[in-house]
Order: C-alpha cells, then sequence, then structure tokens
C-alpha cells in the first residue's frame, strides 16, 4: 500500500522530500543567503546562541520585534568582547529572521510556490499561514550546536498545529551539522515552552516554563542529505545539529506554518506575535 506523507509524518514526525528544489532554485536562494552577509548591520551586532543557558535572545527586543522583519544574528564566535567582526563577513552570521518569506522576494517565492501548498493540503491543512522565516548558515569551524528541541516549544497552538519546512541548500554530513531526529517522539507531547515572562518587572522577556528535558544522544537518527532537499518536520518531533567542526558550510533556509482556522488558537505568550495589522500570510484556504 502507498504510503502518503501524512501517514509517514504521524509515523516518523518527519518527512525527507530529496529533489524538492531545482538546481537552479537552490543556487538562488544560497545566493540571495549570500547577499544578507552584505546586508548585515556594521554595529551593534547581536549574538545568537542556543547553547547559552541565559539566552540572550531573552532579554533583546531585538529578537522579540523581528517578527515581520529582516534581523541579522551572529555567530558566538565571530564577534568580539568591543562587537569587532573576528572572522570575514561572509562566515558571520549565525541566521537571518524571522519575515525573510515576506520582506525577500527569493525566499517569497518558494516559500508561497505551488510545491509547498500541495504538501500542506496533503497534511490536511485548512487555513495555513507561514509564521517565521529563517536562513540558516551554519558556518565552517565556527557554525553553533542546535540543542534538541521541539519547534513546539517556540511555535505554541491549540491544538498543535506547527510544522517546518526545512531546505538543504548544501549537502548535509554529520560532519558539518546534519539534522538529526528522535524518531515517532512527536507522539509523546510537547515537553517544555518558550513564553513571553509574566513577571513584568524581571529582565528576562522571554523564559522555559520548565527545564530542559535530557535526551540520549543514541535516540537521535542522522539524516544525511543532498542540497535541493526538503525535510518537513512535526512540530512535536525531538531534533537537533551538532556543531560544525569542518570546512564545509551548511547553508539552508527554513519556515513554519501553522493553522489558523476558527478552531485553532495561536498562542498569546508565544514570542512570536503578529501586529495587530498583519496578520500570518496565508498559504491558501480550503472551501468545503
Amino acid at each position: 500500500m502507498h504510503s502518503t506523507l501524512l501517514d509517514e509524518i504521524n509515523q516518523n514526525g518527519y518527512i525527507v522530500i530529496e529533489d524538492f528544489l531545482t538546481p537552479e532554485e537552490v543556487d538562488e536562494l544560497y545566493k540571495a543567503g549570500r547577499a544578507l552577509c552584505m546586508d548585515a548591520p556594521q554595529a551593534n551586532r547581536k549574538i545568537f546562541d542556543t547553547c547559552k543557558h541565559e539566552d540572550a535572545q531573552s532579554k533583546e527586543t531585538y529578537f522579540l520585534e523581528s517578527g515581520d522583519k529582516v534581523r541579522y544574528f551572529f555567530e558566538d564566535g565571530a564577534v568580539g568582547e568591543k562587537g569587532e567582526l573576528l572572522v570575514d563577513p561572509m562566515v558571520a552570521l549565525n541566521k537571518v529572521g524571522h519575515a525573510l518569506h515576506t520582506e525577500n522576494p527569493v525566499f517569497n517565492k518558494i516559500s508561497f510556490c505551488n510545491r509547498v501548498k500541495e504538501i500542506c493540503w496533503q497534511l490536511n491543512f485548512n487555513k495555513p499561514a507561514i509564521c517565521q522565516s529563517m536562513y540558516i548558515y551554519k558556518n565552517p569551524s565556527i557554525g553553533g550546536e542546535v540543542v534538541a528541541h521541539q519547534d513546539s516549544w517556540y511555535l505554541h497552538t491549540e491544538p498543535g498545529s506547527a510544522i517546518g519546512f526545512w531546505f538543504a541548500l548544501e549537502d548535509c554530513t554529520l560532519q558539518n551539522g546534519c539534522l538529526q531526529f528522535i524518531k515517532g517522539s512527536h507522539k509523546s507531547g510537547v515537553h517544555r515552552r518558550y513564553i513571553r515572562n509574566p513577571d513584568k518587572d524581571s529582565n528576562d522577556l522571554m523564559i522555559y516554563d520548565r527545564a530542559a528535558p535530557i535526551y540520549p544522544h543514541s535516540s537521535f537518527t542522522p539524516i544525511h542529505c543532498s542540497k535541493g532537499t526538503c525535510i518537513v518536520i512535526h512540530g512535536d518531533v525531538v531534533h537537533r545539529s551538532e556543531p560544525n567542526r569542518s570546512t564545509k558550510s551548511r547553508h539552508a533556509y527554513t519556515f513554519h506554518v501553522i493553522e489558523t482556522e476558527n478552531n485553532v488558537k495561536y498562542s498569546e505568550d508565544n514570542w512570536l506575535q503578529p501586529p495587530k495589522d498583519k496578520p500570518f500570510p496565508l498559504l491558501f484556504e480550503r472551501k468545503n
């Protein structure tokens, strides 16, 4: 019996689709990502590091208010104590986010293409919207680790609906930090939340509602894949990536889709909130 995309994501928590992007699309996205390096700010550079216990971005409105903007986040090892760049600008960025899908025509085109809509249709979305997007660099030697997490920690809906689209723009190996998943872990619910701090007197704008779960490294399956591959990621599946200690970068473009029809509620304490006059852009609306 032919397994559907819905069967596959329900079974494993992710789907690997090879050759989703054409070589021309990969090239176009990669060049757009390189161009972003030259647009990055020359002063007041912001670090992004998922491993620091006190996440710097928890105190940063620059991060918190990036949902409808294009903002630049540097690698921990790329910026000196006085904010000076320690590496070539082309390998200094950790990521750029979180509105490339609306603010940049190259990323907009792929995010709203018919192939993406078709996957959302097959996954039974009725009124899917793209809530955020990121270009991730994973630069040689300094590309940071992404600690084990579920996307639903950050993009929580009730009931859960978040799905990630992750596009490899370069070949991904264990050495340069390919994605790794705990197969089937999406069946165990949401393990913690990253929320807006209810304590208005605190310096921390964002907090985790409980301690980080411990996930054994032996539970993870690494996904080696070639550029052009799309990985569709269930919001509750646990995944991670190692630091890049190789000489090859691992560029990727990723965005997240949520259901917005009436019976699904987007959490008001998620870090990412759409401006009142700018709701998350829809991919389609299924008519009965």
